[in-house]
């Protein structure tokens, strides 16, 4: 049995074994608007409901243990101290990985990752159109733990509005876990999916990617590429070259001239294989 003092080892290690151990963990995907009325989108796993009489919600964004620095959500409730928490079902886990990449500030990961930016009813922050249930908040405290780097900043919410998609809900109007189909965080890279168990997205730690904002529009409006899909190409943080496609195409000269809906196909499938370079380069094929 390893035992282990959380003071006599490194914050990162100490991290490690904490989210490795304490999972899977729902996904507070939480929508703020600084001062200036610009909105923010990122996912916390560190959440939780506290109660529904009065219906709470707490979820931390912690201060990074690389740097000690604060995050852009943090920072946007303490000046404007409502927030809409979005849940996280597997449709819309490959944006969600997308929007947790390190932008700047006044960089809309709404955009960034594709997702709709919807009016909220009682808060300023805008409700991710795609999640199937979004809770407005109003933010009641806020529960700092300390200054050092891994610390937590509990944000402590009150829901005020609650909008459920119908499409989740059983016979009874309640809402089926099956159908809703939620994901949870896990150690490292991993996820659980509720209903199959757990999979693997890269960490966009050390990299920005392009963002679905930046992919053509031929290919972000296809028929065919769904909106994980559209996470995955967006998640890329450099198109492959000119002289890449080239010489895929002449490993692979079957793709040459495809028709749209064909090329997006053959694309989807080296996707589902995690090979989003390959499936770039289908996409590029002229």
């Amino acid at each position: 049995m390893l035992s282990i003092n959380p003071k006599e080892i490194p914050t990162s290690k100490l991290h490690g074994y904490l989210l490795g151990a304490v999972a899977p963990r729902p996904i507070a995907f939480a929508s703020t608007i600084d001062k200036n009325g610009i909105p923010n989108l990122s996912p916390f796993s560190f959440f939780n409901v506290f109660g529904s009489n009065p219906p709470m919600m707490i979820f931390s964004p912690a201060r990074r243990v690389r740097g000690n620095t604060t995050k852009h959500t943090l920072q946007n409730v303490e000046k404007v101290k409502e927030v809409v928490i979005n849940v996280v079902n597997y449709d819309i886990v490959q944006q969600m990985s997308l929007s947790s990449s390190e932008y700047p500030e006044g960089v809309n990961e709404f955009e960034k990752a594709g997702f709709t930016m919807l009016p909220s009813d009682e808060v300023k922050p805008f409700r991710v159109a795609e999640s199937p249930v979004q809770f407005e908040c109003k933010v009641t405290d806020v529960v700092y733990t300390g200054n050092k780097g891994g610390a937590g900043n509990l944000i402590v919410c009150e829901v005020v509005k609650i909008h459920i998609n119908e499409t989740v809900l059983d016979a009874d109007g309640m809402i089926d876990q099956y159908k809703i189909d939620l994901v949870a965080r896990a150690g490292g890279s991993y996820y659980s999916r509720a209903r199959d168990g757990f999979f693997e997205i890269p960490k966009p730690v050390s990299t920005l990617g392009i963002g679905i904002d930046q992919i053509p529009s031929a290919i972000k409006n296809s028929s065919v590429l769904t909106g994980n899909n559209l996470g995955m190409l967006g998640n890329i943080n450099q198109l492959p070259t000119d002289e890449d496609v080239d010489n895929f195409a002449k490993e692979h000269p079957h793709f040459i001239g495809l028709e749209m809906v064909k090329k997006h196909t053959f694309a989807q499938q080296y996707l589902d294989n995690n090979d989003t370079v390959s499936a770039w380069k289908v996409l590029l094929l002229k």
